[in-house]
């Protein structure tokens, strides 16, 4: 837990590690490597009552969660309350929150830290006049999450509970009070958002989040494996979301808002290739459908990354600047642009007849996360969603 290069949040806090596969989209993940290391490093030894080294096995040589999910202990479950500047935290980035095998209690416990950072006053305010921590919750288990936070104002008691536990029994009347008030309503430094990594993953996860009560709402479609139409989310009945405005459609034209509320609608979208060994190409097509959507809709935009691998359009944009990847080292010890294209069949990707409306270029090489950079058509793309008031 601490610092993270994690371009859309500041700092992970890790309440809770071990997760299970679930989708595609966790083929690669990355957190199971940390994890497998991380029980080398404290193998023999216990985290939160569990062996470490229970948290991952090895299959085909690769590192597999094994569904061993472990608390941790109070010391780390109340750092955001220790941390005087405000911070954005990225919560269980090495695990999923609403795993179906989390105990409510634990959870509970991880909600009681959210709503005290809220309440306690902790921060003097930042240069950008924030006073507050903020929570991103992201999750694959969109419809646990929803299950939890829909029953959350009916475990007032509990939290509140909780809360006076986390802070040795000295917990305020009136803070006890003001607990209970702002779990009954969603809490306003939460963010919370679904893994997307395709358009089933879309249809399947979007509208649970969607029928969430939340502060904001966002997806990461990180890695990116496949197109994803925001403004289509099929229901299996055949009524169509659109995400971005949060108007139900059928076949006729608009139905309601969701759950007869418009303001239920996706303010942010983060979108990403995917990194380290086995990582999967992103096509451009994919990356700009998304933007393109966002701009259409006044959604907030982040593009994290391409990941491993570069669309060939993109390389010819960046030779001068990117001599690194844009050449390799020739016979004669210098650099030639046509060696890039006697590289290993390996290295490169052919998207088929997936073809780039926008360019006629089908491959992508791989050039490594670092190289490859974040610049979707000679431009970052960072914006972050504003809290509705």
């Amino acid at each position: 837990m601490g610092d993270t290069s994690i371009e859309w949040t500041e700092r992970s806090w890790n309440p809770i590690v071990g997760c299970t596969i679930v989708s595609p989209g966790c083929t690669n993940c990355y957190a199971m490597g940390m994890a497998d290391r991380f029980k080398d490093v404290y193998r023999g030894r216990k985290w939160a009552g569990a062996p470490a080294e229970a948290m991952t096995r090895r299959v085909n040589g690769k590192a597999v969660w094994t569904g061993q999910l472990t608390l941790a202990p109070d010391h780390i479950l109340m750092e955001p309350l220790r941390r005087r500047k405000p911070t954005t935290y990225f919560v269980n980035s090495m695990g999923d929150l609403f795993h179906e095998d989390t105990p409510e209690e634990w959870i509970d416990r991880v909600v009681a830290v959210m709503a005290l950072a809220e309440l306690l006053h902790l921060c003097p305010p930042g240069a950008d006049g924030r006073d507050k921590h903020i929570f991103q919750l992201l999750t694959k288990r969109a419809e646990r999450m929803r299950s939890y936070l829909d029953r959350l104002p009916n475990r007032d008691d509990i939290i509140a509970d909780e809360a006076d536990r986390i802070m040795g029994g000295k917990l305020p009347v009136e803070l006890l009070v003001a607990v209970k008030r702002l779990v009954r309503m969603p809490l306003p430094n939460v963010w919370l958002g679904v893994s997307a990594e395709d358009q089933k993953r879309a249809d399947e996860r979007v509208p649970e989040l969607l029928a969430t009560p939340a502060a904001i709402r966002f997806v990461s479609a990180e890695p990116l494996l496949g197109p994803i139409d925001f403004e289509g989310i099929r229901y299996p009945d055949g009524l169509r979301l659109d995400a971005l405005s949060g108007l139900h459609f059928d076949s006729e034209g608009v139905v309601d808002g969701v759950y007869g509320n418009p303001d239920h609608k996706l303010d942010w979208i983060i979108v990403g290739g995917e990194s380290g060994p086995g990582a999967r190409p992103m096509h451009p097509a994919w990356a700009r459908s998304i933007r393109d959507q966002c701009a259409a809709a006044g959604t907030a935009f982040f593009f994290k990354q391409w990941g491993e691998w570069l669309p060939g359009e993109a390389n010819r944009g960046q030779l001068d600047e990117r001599p690194l990847f844009a050449y390799r080292r020739c016979d004669n010890h210098g650099y030639d642009w046509p060696e890039m294209h006697r590289l290993p069949a390996s290295a490169v990707h052919n998207f088929g007849t997936h073809r780039d409306p926008w360019s006629g270029d089908l491959t992508s090489r791989r050039v490594g996360k670092k190289a490859a950079g974040r610049l979707l058509d000679g431009a970052e793309h960072n914006a972050m969603p504003e809290a509705r008031r």
